[in-house]
């Protein structure tokens, strides 16, 4: 029964062209192929990836927020009630008038105490201000790496300036060292991105980051064992150009620098609309679903990586939406936060405002740090 399903999900038919078998993309006369068993190195890459961030963020990251006087913000803690914690854990983070009322009544705490208790109990699941900077400095020290490694492993390609090039002789085409780490490593870090997403910062826009994540390993493991290693190269590049100007800017926004934060989203904004909205749909997806019709009849393939490659699309235009309305606001002189960020509850009404550290103590918080005109992510 396995071994049906196995020879069934690696039919020929279904990955390739018609007329080619797996037997053409095998190493011969020197030159190499990728090869789906390529790929298995990626899982104990990611998680060394995994160990080498812890390290990153202990020794590199929270040093870089010391310096910048990042500090972690005192909270309020609620104090131990059986009876709200099971409702907070098991019914809901944000009781309704009637709940509170009722467990007003089980608790034995006055309503507006019952209101207090589940404030300070959501701030304390909102991630701090430290864990956000050394999440963005780990996430903009690996965009940036990758994204000038990928322009050297492409700029010097013929397809790079004429995409009709991306096809040439497919899918006989051989590998080189510098494609195959291109791949491993940017599959590996997606994959550990995938492992860490339950204790990384959560948005409002988590579900969509899942999505991402599994679309992205599924394009890139698909490019490399059918052999779009050229489409993916390109595609892998045009993504790393605006995540590392999103991931910086965060960074400056946590520091509480407010104009260089301001200009850098300006400038990722322009990025991901020329890249995502613009370079990917009428160039990139342009070339994986025109010129390989000039070649061979569509296949399943085919079908696949262009649906991937669609989802994608549909992510790009959702961010983009909202990296929109952000820098509508920020033009029109309105405060402007992370639109996939919840913002955190004070006490000040009640003279319970805990201490805030980094020079931020008067100044209104969101998601855990102070309102600036404006910030921003993506992957990204």
């Amino acid at each position: 029964m396995l071994q049906t399903l196995y020879d069934y999900f690696w039919w020929e038919r279904l990955w390739l062209p018609v007329n080619l078998t797996w037997a053409d993309l095998e190493d011969r006369d020197g030159r190499v192929y990728a090869k789906a068993s390529d790929l298995y190195i990626t899982l104990p890459l990611a998680l060394l990836f995994l160990i080498v961030r812890y390290f990153f963020e202990l020794y590199v990251a929270t040093p870089l927020a010391a310096l910048l006087n990042i500090k972690e913000k005192t909270r309020l803690r609620a104090p131990p009630n059986a009876t709200l914690e099971h409702f907070y854990l098991t019914s809901g983070k944000q009781p309704k008038q009637v709940e509170v009322e009722l467990l007003s009544r089980q608790s034995g705490l006055s309503g507006r105490q019952v209101e207090r208790w589940f404030r300070r109990r959501r701030n304390q699941d909102r991630p701090s201000l430290l864990k956000k900077f050394r999440e963005a400095s780990w996430r903009f020290t690996f965009y940036l790496i990758a994204f000038i490694a990928g322009m050297a492993v492409i700029v010097d390609k013929p397809w790079f300036y004429d995409m009709k090039k991306v096809w040439e002789g497919y899918p006989i085409q051989s590998t080189i060292p510098s494609q195959y780490w291109y791949y491993m490593i940017e599959l590996s870090f997606y994959w550990s991105l995938l492992f860490s997403i339950a204790s990384d910062v959560k948005r409002k826009d988590f579900k969509e980051q899942i999505i991402h994540h599994v679309a992205t390993i599924i394009l890139i493991s698909f490019s490399w064992f059918a052999n779009y290693i050229r489409a993916g190269t390109l595609i892998m590049a045009l993504h790393d150009s605006s995540d590392y100007l999103l991931e910086s800017a965060k960074m400056f926004n946590y520091a509480g620098w407010k104009n260089t934060c301001n200009n850098i989203f300006i400038i990722f904004a322009i990025v991901f609309i020329i890249t995502r909205l613009v370079i990917l749909p009428f160039w990139i997806l342009h070339c994986t679903l025109v010129y390989p019709l000039e070649l061979y009849p569509a296949f399943f393939g085919y079908y696949f990586f262009n649906s991937m490659m669609g989802v994608l699309q549909l992510l790009h235009i959702f961010w983009a939406y909202l990296i929109l309305r952000m820098a509508h606001k920020f033009i029109t002189g309105k405060v402007v936060e992370d639109e996939r960020s919840d913002r955190e509850e004070t006490e000040s009404s009640e003279g319970e405002e805990a201490a805030a550290g980094g020079g931020a103590k008067s100044r209104p918080l969101a998601n855990g740090h102070p309102i600036l005109n404006n910030h921003h992510r993506k992957n990204d």
